[in-house]
């Protein structure tokens, strides 16, 4: 019988994949300003999502001719690349949009949040899993209004290995002293929903506009 809901941070209570892409975005065009839209960018980086960080760089880069505009940045940011630099570029920006309150409260998913609220008013106990530092961790929820509506948050300071390496899912289970087999995940990436099955726990995959091949 499941007694924990684990909840994902990105992309299940707020949509960190669109403000990325927003970033990416407006990165992009403070490079080349005027040479194409935000939509535009945001439709390529649909195709590249999931993909490590220096894929998504370059293949961005290559659509939009961006390497002769990031290069002049290489000296600036202290890196060697041309896509070092416009990732550097890119998250100074989502760095900004992140720490915006206003920003956070608006890219919630709303069902997710009421789904929190329902399961705990249900009964059940809720967890968080969030790769983040403990200490950005706790921020963002205390911005988002969401700092009670957990049971345990477990964040990247509590793990050595990210996902699919069960790691996180395992240490939830453990330290609400809950058998892997009562607990079901909430997840959106493939490589978190590898994690959790191989955990022993039941799954649901939370789809959306940049989760396609989930």
């Amino acid at each position: 019988m499941i007694q924990v809901i684990i909840f994902d941070f990105d992309d299940v209570i707020v949509k960190t994949e669109r403000l990325k892409a927003i970033s990416y975005a407006q990165a992009a065009i403070s490079l080349l300003p005027g040479k194409f839209s935000k939509d535009q960018v945001i439709e390529a980086y649909k195709d590249v999502v999931g993909r490590s960080r220096q894929d998504v760089a370059v293949s961005i880069m290559r659509r939009f001719g961006l390497e002769k505009a990031a290069s002049a940045h290489i000296a600036e940011f202290g890196v060697s690349d041309p896509w070092q630099a416009f990732v550097r570029l890119r998250l100074l920006i989502y760095e900004q949009m992140v720490s915006d309150p206003e920003v956070l409260r608006k890219s919630q998913w709303p069902h997710s949040v009421s789904l929190v609220r329902a399961m705990r008013k249900a009964g059940y106990r809720t967890a968080l899993a969030m790769m983040s530092d403990r200490g950005h961790s706790h921020r963002v929820l205390e911005l988002i209004g969401l700092a009670d509506a957990f049971d345990f948050v477990a964040t990247a300071d509590d793990v050595k290995h990210g996902k699919p390496i069960p790691e996180i899912y395992s240490h939830i289970s453990r330290s609400l002293d809950i058998a892997p087999s009562q607990c079901l995940v909430l997840k959106d990436s493939p490589s978190g929903i590898k994690a959790a099955l191989t955990a022993g726990m039941t799954c649901i995959a939370v789809t959306h506009p940049f989760a396609r091949q989930v």
